[in-house]
């Protein structure tokens, strides 16, 4: 890679401005250990759910709610389904939202495990999808969000280089190897058409078939 790519790659993260609430969001999740995706990465996803398609989105990693903030305040009617196991973290979440002005008719948060809660979400139901889970049950919750998508609904799979140690493959750790696992299923799958972005810690992005 040459200087000039990795300058293009830094000046593509640094060019995103951060709105003050998703900032105040993301100053929480680091308080309490969440890592959270980069300001890009944000403005990426508000894109996708500013797209007319987009009615229902599901989100596995609630954090403090800053991906949820992103998405829903791009919406002007997008209902999200969000699922975490860190309840507290959640709590902040519902603050994050309420300050937004967001209706409560216009997000779900669910406390608990996505291998428990996305199983009894309904099948082709979801526009789009982010995981931003537990990397070790990345692989299920892929396949439990391509049943969810809708044909042309979209799937977001986040850290999907994992601070850069999937594209070495001296790294050999449970969650490295996880993710990149995750990625040759994700790009070899017939279900979807699939890319791996560099954007933030690396995204997998598809569009079910």
């Amino acid at each position: 890679m040459t200087h000039d790519k990795a300058s293009s790659w830094a000046y593509a993260e640094d060019i995103a401005v951060e709105p003050e609430l998703m900032a105040q969001a993301r100053l929480e999740a680091a308080e309490l250990g969440i890592t959270s995706l980069s300001p890009a990465t944000g403005q990426f996803l508000a894109t996708l759910a500013r797209m007319p398609q987009v009615s229902t989105i599901a989100e596995v990693g609630t954090g403090t709610g800053l991906c949820g903030l992103y998405m829903l305040c791009a919406s002007a009617d997008a209902v999200l389904t969000t699922i975490d196991i860190e309840s507290e973290a959640q709590n902040y979440a519902r603050d994050f939202f309420t300050k937004a002005g967001l209706r409560t008719s216009r997000y779900r948060i669910i406390n608990g495990r996505s291998v428990d809660l996305l199983p009894r979400l309904a099948q082709e139901s979801y526009d789009l999808v982010l995981l931003d889970g537990d990397p070790l049950e990345a692989e299920g919750d892929f396949h439990e969000a391509v049943r969810m998508l809708r044909k042309g609904g979209m799937i977001v799979i986040a850290h999907a280089l994992n601070n850069d140690r999937v594209a070495d493959p001296a790294r050999r750790d449970e969650t490295t190897v996880a993710l990149r696992n995750l990625g040759h299923i994700a790009m070899e799958s017939e279900e979807i058409s699939c890319s791996l972005l560099p954007l933030g810690d690396g995204l997998l992005f598809g569009v079910k078939n």
